[in-house]
């Protein structure tokens, strides 16, 4: 793709998508009300992209508000496809996923049981790691809201399961060394589920015990080297090491030949790395919305191999208009990519902005169209000191959950594309 295009634009381009659930008919998702799939803003919701320099933009994203008709829900995502038809992939899935997830959750769980109720018991016992202390006696006495996550947990891994089924179904879509990553979540009323595959990320903005505004990171990059997927892919007889040109970049690699080189370990499509432990099961999270959550940033890894989470929460909260939020984050990490890496082609960069407090937003976006982030200056940017969760119970695709991860990218470009390498003909690693 050349420049961004609007969102009428983008629409006039795509294919049609599946149809979604809803009353009087089917129809499809670009017809659903309140669903944006391109630059622009909603209710609660803005979402910018933009292309980077490495050609086609392969990045995605929706923002879907009244998602299957309920005023209180809403769908977001961002897709980063990585391969020769990655674009291809990342807005098959943000088409038909939505769709996919919304008739599974209404057939197992029905209404959220805690869209109505105090919203302070479940924060701290629910997030971020959700299954752990599901199964701890803190949750005695909470068995609906167990019940709750626990089925959405498995519609959105039954979703997760169909779509990449689907995918490797299309005759039109090459997906053998061509995937995408997905980072999702639908809140309804209070709850928020967050489905996670890859290592795009979701950051909450919230304030802390002194009403400050602090970053919590929602989910983990799923890459290569985190133990728990390290285990995997080798018990699987996948390779997990670094290329000489990029040592601090952990690749995935199939048995016998140095390729093709996943920067994830999760992922949609792949199918080459499939029997050899990628995966497309999400890490699925639950967490509770209380008053001092102000807003959640879906962006795709352009945005964070050069902006700390602080730093985009930061840039969110200085706008003036909360509907150029999302195009403030990727200005700024366009800026960031040119003053910290001089000599690098400038990623793609995806961002939602989904903002929890829908009467604030609202006024917001009845300003003057145009905005005036005030962002840091570049000469100031700083990185914090990153520091490495790594909880006990940490998800390999089966009955476990993490969050909080946040990797250190001083020093090198994270890539998410399949790194174009020869295939030797030896078995042993690249050579340091």
């Amino acid at each position: 793709m050349g420049t961004c295009l609007t969102t009428a634009e983008q629409r006039a381009m795509e294919v049609p998508a599946a149809s979604v659930k809803g009353g009087g008919g089917r129809r499809s998702d670009e017809e659903a009300p309140g669903r944006i799939a391109g630059n622009g803003a909603g209710n609660v919701a803005c979402l910018f992209t933009r292309q980077g320099k490495k050609g086609t933009n392969q990045d995605a994203m929706v923002a879907w508000e009244n998602y299957n008709g309920r005023s209180d829900t809403v769908f977001c995502g961002v897709f980063d496809g990585h391969g020769p038809h990655g674009h291809l992939i990342a807005r098959k899935v943000r088409d038909i996923l939505p769709s996919r997830l919304c008739d599974l959750i209404y057939e197992d769980c029905g209404d959220s049981p805690t869209s109505n109720s105090d919203v302070s018991t479940l924060e701290e016992n629910l997030s971020p790691y959700a299954d752990a202390e599901c199964r701890s006696p803190t949750l005695a006495g909470q068995k609906e809201h167990q019940e709750f996550f626990n089925a959405m947990k498995e519609s959105f891994r039954k979703a997760f399961k169909n779509v990449d089924k689907e995918l490797k179904l299309q005759r039109n879509i090459d997906s053998i060394c061509s995937g995408t990553t997905a980072v999702t979540l639908i809140k309804q009323g209070h709850d928020l589920i967050v489905g996670n595959l890859g290592d795009s990320r979701a950051v909450l903005g919230t304030r802390d015990q002194n009403d400050k505004l602090v970053a919590h990171q929602l989910t983990v990059d799923l890459k290569p080297d985190h133990p728990r997927e390290a285990r995997r892919i080798r018990r699987c007889n996948g390779r997990v090491f670094a290329h000489q040109d990029e040592p601090d970049v952990a690749r995935l690699w199939l048995p016998n030949c140095n390729s093709p080189g996943l920067a994830m370990a999760r992922a949609f499509g792949d199918f080459c790395l499939k029997d050899f432990g990628l995966i497309s099961v999400p890490d699925v999270t639950y967490r509770q919305i209380t008053e001092k959550d102000e807003f959640i940033v879906l962006a795709t890894d352009g945005v964070w191999d050069v902006l700390s989470n602080q730093e985009v929460v930061d840039v969110v909260a200085s706008c003036s208009g909360r509907f150029a939020a999302a195009r403030s984050v990727v200005d700024l990490a366009n800026e960031t990519w040119r003053f910290k890496y001089p000599t690098s082609k400038t990623d793609d960069c995806a961002v939602v902005c989904l903002f929890l407090n829908k009467y604030e937003v609202a006024g917001g976006l009845s300003g003057q169209p145009g905005y005036s982030p005030r962002m840091p200056a570049l000469s100031g940017i700083t990185r914090p000191n990153s520091k490495r969760v790594t909880p006990d119970d940490v998800d390999d695709g089966s009955d476990s959950n993490v969050s909080g991860d946040e990797r250190s990218l001083d020093g090198f470009t994270r890539l998410n594309t399949l790194l174009a390498l020869p295939k030797f003909g030896d078995t042993s690693p690249t050579k340091k």
